[in-house]
């Protein structure tokens, strides 16, 4: 389906930008940081990848809808955050959404273009990752894909779904949505039970 991309992609916008909204109201930034906030941690991975792609210019940019669900959700966020805080870890929760999203989006999106099996899972990881680290970079943290649970590696599962269905010729709608199951769940899990890579062990000897 054509429109699977686009929908994928604006649903990822929207709840990316929620949690990079969110990060900024707990950093007590303005109304203006809030939603500069919130558009670049919505719309960087796809920039990335559709400049990557060939896509140009990108669809975050030359499309307005993308501008809108980011700036909408950012002033949900900035005048709601009382309500939204009483999720439990709602940054984390809405993390995880836009990384499945984005994930499968932008592999779907780079297998649409005529790239290889290979390049089109990692674009998809890059695509699921960029946000974050977009948000990360802007409050000084170290980004959450360099330190945190199964986040790259549950995003190129997800993406690894796509790509083999693809190959397989299944239906698209279907190895979609198990793709975003499959990369949501892994974070989610990593989040609650602590899976994660090898962490590089350094001893200080001085």
């Amino acid at each position: 389906m054509e429109t699977l991309p686009l929908v994928l992609d604006l649903t990822g916008t929207f709840v990316f930008a929620l949690s990079g909204a969110l990060a900024g109201v707990r950093r007590k930034l303005d109304l203006f940081g809030v939603l500069v906030l919130s558009f670049a941690a919505a719309n960087s991975g796809g920039i990335t990848r559709d400049v990557l792609i060939g896509a140009v210019p990108p669809a975050a940019i030359s499309d307005w809808r993308y501008l809108v669900v980011s700036l909408v959700a950012g002033l949900i966020t900035f005048y709601l955050s009382p309500t939204i805080e009483r999720l439990r870890h709602p940054v984390l929760l809405f993390d995880a959404a836009g990384l499945a999203l984005f994930a499968v989006a932008g592999a779907q999106k780079s297998l649409d273009y005529g790239l290889n099996p290979v390049m089109a899972m990692s674009l998809g990881m890059l695509t699921g990752i960029g946000g974050g680290m977009a948000r990360d970079m802007l409050l000084a943290e170290i980004p959450t894909v360099l330190r945190s649970e199964l986040y790259a590696v549950a995003a190129l599962a997800g993406a690894g779904v796509v790509v083999a269905g693809h190959m397989l010729r299944l239906p698209t709608v279907p190895i979609a949505i198990a793709g975003v199951l499959l990369c949501f769940g892994l974070r989610v899990m990593a989040l609650r039970h602590g899976w994660q890579l090898p962490v590089a062990k350094y001893i200080d000897r001085e």
